[in-house]
């Protein structure tokens, strides 16, 4: 079931009758009560966002008439939509709408950075090899990752581009331990590992931040002594900020100053910066295994 979740994209949809005459208010109205409906009857709904524009080139690029309910079912129910489906559990509409927008989001930045990953690695037998090396690269990268940046919430950010003048990928995920166990974060992990894939194969060029949890304090440099990782006295530390450079595809640790200008680079292009943080060195990463070829890490 596709939603208008946005109030524009339902308008610029109800033009083509969609919705009845509805307006928005009621038309998420009654929506609410269909998926109620079906899931009092045990039935799995499948939930995406129906966006004005996607859905009309959808509908060119596949000569489907958008005002025939057929249209909107095909869209809906696209099987190239990227990774496992959004399953409606039963949730208010109001709690569910910000939850299935950030899972759309995530999937758009995935659905891009899929295609720069299969762009770089070729569509042959040999490319799902060399994807299949990358994606166990990036895994191991995202362990280490959450390891170093010890208990607590933190914040991983990646911006990403390729060699000539490649377009610009971003990522965010939070890194959520407790206890010692890396708690999934499901559609936002899957996006960030497949744009950093992106621009390790891509021999590409960017930054990858760790920001760590403020109520954490010091994160990694925590010690039995200190566990909270606070400073001498009364004064609470300030949460850390680590940095790794992705250059030619290969990640390297910044240096604390390099994370600093990264982060002044950021509010630059319009990210607050975030108050009273303590940038710090990144840590030693897993290496990508194997040569290194012309181009790239898989040249």
């Amino acid at each position: 079931m596709a939603l208008a979740v946005g109030a524009g994209d339902f308008a610029g949809l109800a033009r083509y009758g969609l919705f009845g005459g509805l307006g928005h208010r009621d038309y998420l109205r009654w929506a609410e009560e269909q998926l109620t409906a079906l899931h009092r009857q045990g039935l799995e709904v499948h939930l995406r966002v129906l966006e004005a524009d996607d859905f009309e080139d959808y509908c060119e690029a596949l000569g489907l008439d958008p005002r025939m309910p057929a249209a909107r079912v095909a869209y809906a129910g696209d099987p190239e939509l990227a990774g496992e489906p959004f399953v409606y559990a039963g949730e208010r509409l109001a709690e569910l709408l910000p939850v299935l927008m950030d899972d759309h989001r995530a999937r758009l930045r995935m659905s891009v950075a899929c295609a720069a990953l299969l762009d770089a690695v070729g569509d042959d037998p040999a490319g799902q090899g060399r994807m299949a090396a990358v994606m166990r690269y990036v895994t191991s990268v995202y362990l280490a990752l959450a390891e170093g940046a010890g208990e607590g919430c933190h914040l991983l950010t990646l911006r990403c581009h390729g060699p000539e003048d490649g377009e610009e990928l971003t990522s965010a995920v939070d890194v959520r331990v407790e206890d010692g166990r890396l708690h999934p974060a499901g559609r936002d992990t899957e996006a960030f590992c497949v744009t950093l894939a992106a621009g390790v194969a891509s021999g590409g060029a960017g930054a990858l931040l760790l920001h760590g949890d403020p109520s954490a304090g010091g994160g990694a440099d925590a010690s039995p002594g200190n566990p909270a990782g606070r400073p001498a006295g009364d004064a609470p530390a300030r949460p850390p900020v680590r940095g790794w450079a992705l250059d030619g595809g290969r990640l390297r640790p910044m240096t604390a100053h390099e994370v600093f200008d990264e982060l002044a680079d950021d509010a630059a292009r319009g990210l607050p910066f975030p108050p009273g943080v303590d940038p710090r060195p990144g840590f030693p990463l897993p290496g990508f295994p194997g040569p290194r070829g012309g181009g790239g890490p898989l040249g």
